[in-house]
């Protein structure tokens, strides 16, 4: 593999890991919004290191509740957190042969472009913590915190 190759994988990645964080936080907001769910979006922000530190060390994108209905039923809570898991789709089409394997030739840039997509897809440990505690959520209106923290 050239060394052209190697840096353009490595934006295509980097590109592609940015652009499915940003989709995974929208598709979370389109569930939520869904159920009449009062949220923010927040933007490249972090602990104190700016918009760029931010970028490049914090958080890219983010949904935080604001007001949780107390007549939500929790699986929608449920719905948001794992809404991400529609990112995974396109896996569909490579199962049923609609779009070609991409693992199936040397198209390194290809392929690191849909492992960073799917990495996207995963649903994070807050995540799963709204889909173990979503019924905490509503009665409490807010997550679990553990012990000590």
């Amino acid at each position: 593999m050239s060394p052209t190759t190697l840096i353009l994988a490595g934006l295509v990645l980097l590109l592609t890991v940015g652009i499915g964080t940003v989709v995974h936080e929208l598709l979370h907001a389109a569930v939520l919004r869904a159920s009449g769910v009062d949220y923010e979006l927040q933007w490249l922000h972090g602990e104190a290191t700016g918009r760029l530190g931010a970028g490049v060390f914090g958080t890219w994108a983010s949904v935080e509740l604001r007001a949780v209905p107390a007549d939500l039923a929790p699986w929608r809570l449920r719905a948001a957190s794992l809404a991400p898991l529609l990112l995974a789709t396109p896996l569909v089409a490579v199962a049923a042969g609609v779009v070609p394997d991409p693992f199936a030739g040397d198209a390194v840039v290809l392929q690191l472009a849909v492992v960073g997509w799917l990495a996207c897809s995963l649903p994070s440990p807050q995540d799963f913590s709204m889909v173990w505690h979503a019924e905490t959520v509503l009665s409490e209106g807010h997550l679990p915190v553990a012990d000590g923290a």
